[in-house]
């Protein structure tokens, strides 16, 4: 089993050696370190909390289910970086690129990820066509914590799962049994 670990961490790094290496490039550091606060929490909550106060009435459920959605979904994060204590890449691997000021907390899952994931799904579940815009948003996000050496593809992977779990959980509880 730990040669089977040992392949797929390596499988792993590969990943993040290849988007990470692109650090230097002006537009994508321009483009990664900006999107990547749509995934913080600052802009989610906000946005959240706006949705629900500014929407009509049947759409503010969405944004309901949107809020919560973000809320539950760092029930699991929270506890998986206590069970999980990964470091981040930029401390593990040498060669990563890397901001400034880094964050200190453990990498394994991606909170961004989650909270953008999380926020996102219940507004694509609700209308299905904005997900043409949406998604490459919440991919960009995602993309980002790869890029700017923060988290591991793995880390972004289940962020992603975890986001999207909650929002459709939110969205069936909420927004379904008020329609």
């Amino acid at each position: 089993m730990s040669r089977l670990m040992a392949s797929m961490y390596d499988f792993e790094c590969k990943l993040f050696r290849y988007v990470n290496r692109y650090f230097e490039k002006r537009f994508l550091n321009f483009y990664f370190r900006h999107i990547t606060h749509l995934g913080g929490a600052t802009f989610t909550i906000l946005f959240s909390s706006l949705m629900m106060i500014l929407l009509p009435h049947p759409i503010k459920m969405v944004a309901f289910s949107s809020g919560a959605a973000l809320l539950f979904s760092h029930i699991p994060v929270a506890i998986m970086k206590k069970i999980y204590p990964r470091k981040r890449p930029y401390i593990a691997l040498n060669e990563a690129k890397v901001l400034e000021n880094p964050l200190k907390d453990h990498s394994f899952p991606s909170g961004h990820t989650t909270a953008i994931f999380s926020v996102l799904v219940p507004y694509i579940l609700f209308i299905p066509e904005l997900s043409i815009f949406i998604l490459p948003v919440a991919f960009s996000v995602a993309l980002s914590r790869i890029y700017l050496g923060l988290h591991y593809p793995s880390d972004v992977l289940v962020g992603m799962f975890l986001g999207s779990v909650s929002g459709i959980l939110c969205y069936s509880s909420i927004t379904l049994n008020f329609f």
